[in-house]
């Protein structure tokens, strides 16, 4: 039986690892202090654990004496060292949310809904000391639908991890592992986005703000504006035929019963889910954060 040790955040983490566990010799987990269920988890099943950010040698300090076959990555928040990725005997490992190369980096499901892309994917890696930037192990492709939201395509990972990881580690059991090199001429690369970068810039497209709006529906922070002081949170916009002059500017209320409508810089996008400050909104005023105190 392959010996494992896992290092895993979050929902995606936590199932993983969940269902590993009782298929593979789980020797360490590596979390973060936010992954509640994770560390729950370990204390159930008695599995050494370490939580928080493992660089400057803090995770291997603590993995050294572990003798381990593979490290697998699943949805981990941190960026790990050579002594950690140089640890197994065998191959240190990560599932990716995006079809490699292309979309390295934090929450690319988001950015690829944000991007208009109609496909996203996982793909399993060997780890590098490179964001991202290991040989390709396999890859699997998943769709997004015109309606899908950033949750949504996290459900659908959630179909497939497991498989995926189970996968590699037969892979390696049978010694059949085969890797690809990913091609940097199409890499790109996505940052760490933060509640605060959620702010809707009305002078966008129509079709832009509705991809920002749906990658980052609840229960995400969520796209936002404000309306005079007041934060409004927006999880569902849709298209309406709504008419208006041109020189109005973007961002105005030309609606606002029986559903608010805001003008966009190529139509009106109709807002059908809002959270936030309660706000008594007036036909004519603007969405924006002029007025942000």
């Amino acid at each position: 039986m392959l010996k494992l040790g896992i290092l895993c955040s979050g929902g995606l983490g936590y199932k993983t690892a969940s269902q590993i566990i009782n298929k593979y010799d789980v020797k360490f987990i590596l979390t973060d202090k936010g992954s509640i269920s994770i560390i729950e988890f370990c204390k159930e099943h008695q599995i050494p654990y370490f939580a928080g950010n493992p660089r400057k040698g803090k995770g291997f300090d603590f993995i050294k004496e572990f003798d381990v076959d593979i490290i697998a990555s699943i949805n981990y928040l941190f960026l790990i060292e050579e002594d950690i990725i140089a640890h197994p005997k065998k191959l240190a490992f990560n599932i990716h949310g995006s079809l490699l190369p292309k979309y390295r980096g934090r929450t690319p499901h988001v950015w690829s809904i944000i991007n208009n892309e109609k496909e996203t994917g996982i793909t399993a890696h060997k780890i590098e000391i490179g964001c991202d930037t290991g040989a390709i192990i396999e890859q699997i492709r998943i769709p997004i639908e015109e309606n899908n939201t950033g949750a949504d395509i996290l459900k659908k990972y959630g179909v497939q991890y497991v498989p995926l990881v189970e996968r590699v580690l037969q892979k390696v059991e049978n010694e059949t592992l085969k890797l690809s090199i990913q091609d940097e001429s199409k890499a790109t690369y996505f940052g760490k986005r933060t509640p605060d970068d959620g702010q809707i810039d009305w002078n966008w497209s129509k079709e832009r703000i509705r991809n920002w709006v749906r990658a980052q529906a609840d229960p995400y922070p969520g796209a936002f504006t404000f309306y005079k002081d007041k934060k409004v949170i927006i999880d569902k916009v849709e298209y309406c035929e709504k008419g208006f002059n041109n020189i109005t500017q973007n961002g105005t209320i030309l609606q606002v019963s029986p559903k608010l409508i805001i003008k966009t810089s190529n139509g009106a996008l109709s807002l059908e889910n809002i959270r936030g400050e309660k706000c008594i909104f007036v036909e004519g005023n603007k969405l924006d954060n002029e007025n942000r105190k």
